[in-house]
């Protein structure tokens, strides 16, 4: 636990890479274009709960992950954002399933140390290109579903994205009060 704390609290953060291609802004909405790096990442998925325990469940699990609870104990450093794959339902709401995940930090992604929880896998992952909005705030389901609708009517028809599923994204730690960055990404098809 010591670990986990030291390692989100003290340690620097690694963002995970990617490069801009557009920007854009429609209705006082601003979006992005990126194209995101693919790697290792570590994930968790949780069913069965709402969304705001499922994520904040998860995330934990891969905080400790990162702080040593690993077959190698090591304390490898907090990447951002922390990203939780959201499908909504019919309605607009979440269902209760999320895959909660985390880029493995450069220096580990050739051989990421095997996590000690067996919730926790590890996935490679393509690079893949999306839409993105930014936020402010502690992020709750509410307000990733409405960013989520925001950035749709933003991008309007012309847009190709998946529909089934998209990230809602997490940069900051819970005691960072100010100046939190959340983002709700679709991925291009």
């Amino acid at each position: 636990m010591l670990g986990m704390v030291k390692n989100s609290l003290l340690s620097t953060v690694e963002a995970w890479p990617y490069r801009l291609l557009s920007k854009g802004e429609k209705d006082q909405v601003s979006y992005e274009e990126r194209e995101c790096e693919g790697g290792k990442f570590a994930a968790v998925e949780l069913v069965g709960k709402p969304f705001d325990e499922a994520s904040k469940e998860g995330a934990v699990k891969l905080l400790k992950y990162v702080g040593g609870s690993n077959d190698k104990g090591l304390g490898m450093g907090m990447t951002a954002p922390v990203s939780i794959t959201a499908f909504p339902a019919e309605d607009g709401s979440f269902q209760q399933k999320v895959k909660v995940s985390l880029r493995i930090p450069s220096q580990f992604q050739a051989n990421p140390p095997c996590p000690t929880d067996e919730s926790i896998k590890i996935e490679a992952r393509e690079g893949m290109t999306i839409y993105s909005t930014q936020f402010g705030g502690y992020a709750k389901e509410a307000d990733y579903v409405s960013y989520a609708a925001k950035l749709k009517a933003a991008l309007g028809s012309d847009a190709a994205y998946r529909k089934d599923f998209y990230l809602c994204n997490g940069y900051d730690p819970p005691m960072k009060p100010y100046g939190r960055r959340n983002e709700v990404w679709f991925v291009k098809e």
